[in-house]
């Protein structure tokens, strides 16, 4: 039997939309929220811990719990009414179930880089959330070792990114820093800094990336920083045939990735 909420005025409740619209509240607490079982499932694969969990009894059985927590330890279950749920809910399509997850070091002190030919992706501040998570799902897809945050402007367990992200927070190596920490750390460790920016730049398909190396991209207001132009390896560009002079930084990212995995051998 699951302790039961019926209120949107009870204090965990309350406590949830905290943690959900406010960045301090999840920095204070150490948690953060997590809607959707691939979500869920995806977190635990990670290996993330999940203290507590809310559900919808009707929508979430007690045997779906014991699938999606197979062999780990059961969180702290609560009992929503479907009407608690839906003020709660991010998604149009409720699927039941919430889970309150500790959150990780994402410094960059606490990143162990896997000793192989690296391909790293790094966003300079970027902001929205979508964005930020387009970003997540394409270094997925594509299998980059690391993913780095510039001077990030949001933190990255925003219910926001991991909604956009499908799930991809958990599934990228992330860390995030300054600019100048961020190239110092490719500098020591010997990686390539390929910074996607106008002045001085080559043909992003005229560059070897076999060897470990860095893809570095901007906003699309404000592109990279002079720091990012004047450490770079090389300057590189992705041509274009219209009107404008740049692109969503997602579909820039995609493109340099892809190129760099195709020259590799998609390896």
């Amino acid at each position: 039997m699951f302790k039961k909420i019926s209120s949107t005025a009870n204090p965990a409740i309350k406590r949830l939309l905290q943690l959900q619209e406010k960045s301090r509240a999840r920095k204070k607490e150490g948690v953060f929220v997590v809607e959707g079982q691939r979500e869920i499932e995806m977190a635990l694969k990670g290996g993330y811990e999940i203290p507590e969990v809310f559900i919808v009894e009707d929508l979430i059985s007690e045997e779906k719990l014991e699938r999606i927590f197979r062999r780990r330890k059961m969180p702290q279950i609560t009992a929503l009414t479907a009407e608690v749920y839906e003020k709660i809910a991010y998604r149009g399509s409720t699927e039941g179930i919430i889970a309150i997850i500790k959150t990780r070091d994402t410094g960059l002190k606490q990143l162990e880089l896997p000793q192989k030919n690296l391909l790293i992706l790094v966003a300079e501040a970027p902001e929205k959330p979508g964005n930020i998570g387009a970003l997540l799902r394409t270094a997925d897809a594509a299998g980059v070792d690391v993913v780095l945050i510039a001077n990030p402007r949001t933190d990255i367990f925003n219910p926001n990114i991991i909604r956009s992200s499908v799930g991809c927070v958990f599934t990228n190596r992330i860390a995030t820093g300054t600019t100048g920490e961020i190239i110092e750390f490719l500098q020591r460790n010997k990686i390539e800094i390929y910074a996607a920016a106008l002045q001085a730049s080559k043909n992003y398909s005229e560059i070897d990336y076999t060897g470990s190396c860095a893809i570095i991209v901007g906003t699309e207001a404000t592109g990279l920083s002079r720091e990012w132009v004047e450490n770079s390896s090389q300057n590189i560009i992705i041509p274009m045939q219209g009107h404008i002079d740049s692109m969503n930084v997602s579909v820039a990212a995609g493109i340099l990735i892809f190129e760099a995995k195709r020259q590799r051998g998609f390896q």
